[in-house]
C-alpha cells in the first residue's frame, strides 16, 4: 500500500496538487462547496492511479485542488462506501493520499438520519463521538504498523479545539448546530424500527453509512478532524414511513448553505 500511496501522490503533485493544508470530504448531496474553490484543478477519480471509483449516482467522483479563504485545500466531491463493495482500505485510501500530500486537518460532512427526535431534519449536528457498527476496522491489515501505531487511541477522535471553533462560528452566524454521537452502519438498506430503537438505546443521535472509517484512519495519521452531519430525515420508530431518497437529497441541498458557511468560516481560522 505504501508504494501505491507514493505513486498516487506523485501523480497528483505532477498535476498541480501542491502542499494542501486542509482535506475535505463532501457527503451525499453536499457537493456545492466546490463552487467556492478558487483556481480549481479537477481530476476524476477514474483517472487517478489506484483510486476507487464512486458508483453512487449522487456522488460526483472528483478530487479538486484549489483555495478557500486563502488556504490550499483538496476536496473529495463524492466518497466511497462499504455498501458499494469496496474494502475498508479502499474507502479510506483517499485520506491516506491527502495525508501524503501534506494536509494537517480533515473536514468531513455526511447526510444522516436523526435518531434523537429533539433534532429536526434540515438541521446540522456536530459529531462529538461515534459508534462503529460496520463490523470491521480500516486498521485491521498486515503491515499497518509501518504506517502508524496499530493501537490508535480514540478517546477524542474529533478535535476538541476545532469543535469549539465550529460551535462559536455557528453561534455568531445564528446557525442551529446540535452536538451528538454518530453511529455508522454498513448499509445500503435503511434501518428497521427495532434497529432505530437499538441505536437510541446505545446512545446514537444520528445514523449513517460513512465517515467513521475515514475518521479512524485520520486519527491513525494524527490528523485533526471535525465532522458535521446534515440531518435529512427523522427516524421515529413509532411513526416510520417508507424512505424517499429524493426527499433525503432535497433536504441535504436545503441545509447545505449553512454547512458551507460553517466550513468556510472555519477554514479561514485554521
Amino acid at each position: 500500500m505504501i508504494k501505491f500511496i507514493n505513486e498516487t501522490a506523485e501523480y497528483l503533485i505532477s498535476k498541480g496538487f501542491h502542499k494542501p493544508e486542509i482535506g475535505i470530504i463532501l457527503g451525499t448531496g453536499l457537493g456545492q462547496l466546490t463552487n467556492h474553490i478558487e483556481d480549481p484543478i479537477e481530476i476524476s477519480y477514474n483517472h487517478i492511479p489506484y483510486f476507487p471509483t464512486a458508483t453512487v449516482e449522487f456522488h460526483k467522483g472528483k478530487l479538486i485542488y484549489g483555495s478557500i479563504k486563502g488556504k490550499k485545500v483538496v476536496v473529495m466531491q463524492g466518497r466511497f462506501h462499504l455498501y458499494e463493495g469496496y474494502s475498508l482500505q479502499d474507502v479510506t485510501y483517499p485520506v491516506r493520499i491527502m495525508n501524503a500530500l501534506g494536509i494537517k486537518a480533515l473536514l468531513v460532512s455526511n447526510a444522516a438520519g436523526g435518531i434523537n427526535l429533539n433534532f429536526k431534519k434540515g438541521e446540522l449536528m456536530l459529531i462529538d463521538d461515534h459508534i462503529n457498527l460496520q463490523g470491521n476496522s480500516p486498521l485491521a491489515f498486515k503491515g499497518v504498523e509501518q504506517m502508524g501505531t496499530r493501537f490508535t487511541d480514540m478517546c477524542a477522535p474529533y478535535d476538541k479545539n476545532l469543535n469549539t471553533k465550529l460551535k462559536e462560528i455557528a453561534k455568531k452566524e445564528n446557525i442551529q448546530l446540535h452536538q451528538g454521537v454518530y453511529a455508522s452502519v454498513f448499509g445500503p438498506q435503511l434501518e428497521t424500527r427495532a434497529e432505530y430503537r437499538f441505536l437510541k438505546i446505545i446512545g446514537a443521535d444520528a445514523v449513517g453509512m460513512s465517515t467513521v472509517p475515514e475518521v479512524i484512519v485520520a486519527n491513525h495519521l494524527d490528523l485533526k478532524v471535525v465532522a458535521v452531519s446534515v440531518l435529512t430525515d427523522e427516524c421515529d420508530p413509532d411513526n416510520l414511513a417508507p424512505v424517499n431518497i429524493d426527499e433525503i437529497i432535497e433536504m441535504a441541498h436545503k441545509a447545505e448553505p449553512q454547512m458551507i458557511t460553517l466550513f468556510k468560516k472555519l477554514i479561514a481560522e485554521l
